[in-house]
């Protein structure tokens, strides 16, 4: 029998936060120093997978049945949420005003971007986890 009381999924999400703010720290700081430039193309991409993320967010996490069965499954769905969110209202506000490479407010845009599309993506690794049963231990 499965005993799920989802202990390690608070590391999981923790650790989806904190690589997040890791990725976005040092995204900001390459594009101010610029390192990089982020391009139209690249922010349409992420804009594409975070939309498509929100639609399957609905279509494959949904199930309630899923949501009973494993409580920490809900709190990873919520940072999923906002990671698309977050990814598709900073890539618009991106694509939309056209900042200068070593602008201090762009760099600022650009890291939040990034912070928010590795949540997205992490926090889905986090919700498969959940899911598949991996953060169970097995009561025999």
């Amino acid at each position: 029998m499965s005993n799920c009381r989802c202990t390690n999924n608070f590391s999981c999400i923790g650790l989806a936060i904190a690589a997040s703010v890791i990725v976005g720290i040092i995204a900001a700081l390459l594009q101010i120093t610029a390192v990089i430039a982020v391009t139209p193309a690249f922010l349409w991409v992420i804009f594409g997978i975070a939309v498509v993320a929100l639609g399957l967010n609905y279509a494959v996490f949904a199930n309630r049945e899923n949501a009973r069965q494993r409580p920490c499954f809900c709190r990873a769905v919520r940072f999923v949420l906002a990671g698309a969110l977050g990814t598709v209202l900073t890539s618009v506000i991106l694509l939309a005003i056209e900042f200068a490479a070593t602008s201090i407010i762009g760099a600022i845009i650009v890291g939040l971007a990034l912070f928010f599309f590795s949540l997205l993506i992490t926090s889905i690794a986090c919700a498969v986890k959940c899911l598949t049963g991996c953060d169970c231990e097995d009561d025999e």
